[in-house]
């Protein structure tokens, strides 16, 4: 759902670049109560991940495709605050390295595929766990709410293009357009997600933050034979080698970027879809760096999409983990 360059006016443009920063401030505040030793690599890893399962486009109807957006994954793994700033670094990473996602639109997209899918998504999770507890409940609480992210941040989309897009539309066709296919790409993120969080929950539910409380705590055996239950603190969690797990996530995260990719849809995704159908396609303007190498991940370039997805899987994780680095608490880095 990446907007490129044109489709809305400089006064939407702006305003929602202005929305975006604001918000982006606020989470950079709000992610040291989310952020310490232990849980600033995971937030590199999560958007390192999220980078890598964007390029995995999949079909959902007959010359359609969708793909991850990754803001309620994103919550749920590492906090709603860090999940926005995970997001934007993707998208930051791809608008400047990849020409995916225009320049002009960023804050666009930081807002729609960033605030509105992590507020969403954090919501409907928050509200479901609320009343349901056990790894089961989290699971079917991150499917369902990645499912329903993903069509209110097409909502989302088509509200601004009715108040500044570049092109007449009917708004109500556009609505059901854009709700539909993406309730199709919300089946397929809900999934993703599930799975994901399943899987971390499995392995280490102590670094899942939607699932705080829930993990037991963990024991600790010494070279000598002793055995000590580390109780929770983030100091004794630390000694359990939080590394060996974030280098396994990139291992995985590599060969999805790096392998996998290349077996990914080729179809235009559900905007591309909905603007082509409903004629405000050739609204798109060329992207600035739509001629370097790595645009369109490689294509432009004669660069191999899982080599070019690797530069970026390597990009993402070095923005994000110096910003978690950057803005955890400080009083945990005092412990450290």
């Amino acid at each position: 759902m990446h907007v490129p360059d044109g489709f809305f006016n400089a006064a939407v443009s702006i305003s929602a670049g202005v929305v975006a920063a604001a918000g982006v401030a606020v989470c950079l505040r709000g992610a040291r109560r989310e952020l310490d030793d232990r849980t600033a690599p995971m937030a590199g890893l999560v958007a390192a991940f999220i980078f890598a399962v964007q390029m995995l486009n999949f079909p959902v109807a007959a010359g359609t495709s969708g793909h991850l957006l990754g803001g309620a994954l994103a919550a749920i793994l590492v906090g709603p605050y860090t999940g926005v700033l995970c997001v934007a670094v993707v998208l930051l990473v791809q608008g400047l390295f990849f020409a995916d996602g225009g320049l002009t639109a960023l804050g666009v997209n930081i807002t729609i595929m960033g605030i509105v899918t992590v507020l969403v998504g954090w919501g409907v999770f928050r509200l479901i766990t609320r009343f349901a507890a056990g790894k089961g409940a989290i699971t079917v609480a991150a499917f369902l709410a990645a499912l329903i992210s993903v069509p209110a941040s097409a909502l989302a989309f088509t509200a601004l293009f009715a108040i500044g897009g570049t092109a007449p539309i009917e708004v109500g066709a556009v609505a059901a357009a854009m709700g539909g296919v993406h309730v199709l790409i919300g089946i397929g993120e809900g999934l993703i997600t599930a799975v994901t969080v399943g899987a971390v929950l499995a392995v280490r539910p102590d670094l899942v933050y939607g699932a705080a409380g829930l993990a037991k705590p963990l024991v600790l055996r010494g070279a000598d034979g002793s055995i000590t239950e580390a109780g929770g603190k983030p100091e004794t969690i630390e000694k359990a080698r939080v590394w060996p797990f974030v280098l396994g996530g990139l291992g995985v995260t590599l060969i999805l970027a790096g392998g996998v990719s290349f077996l990914a849809s080729s179809s235009p995704d559900g905007l591309e879809r909905v603007a082509e159908d409903k004629g405000f396609i050739d609204q798109t303007t060329d992207h600035l760096f739509g001629t370097w190498a790595l645009a369109d991940y490689g294509d432009v370039g004669g660069i191999p999409v899982g080599v070019a997805g690797i530069i970026g899987v390597g990009l993402t994780l070095l923005v994000a983990a110096a910003i978690a680095y950057a803005v955890r608490g400080r009083k945990v880095r005092a412990e450290a």
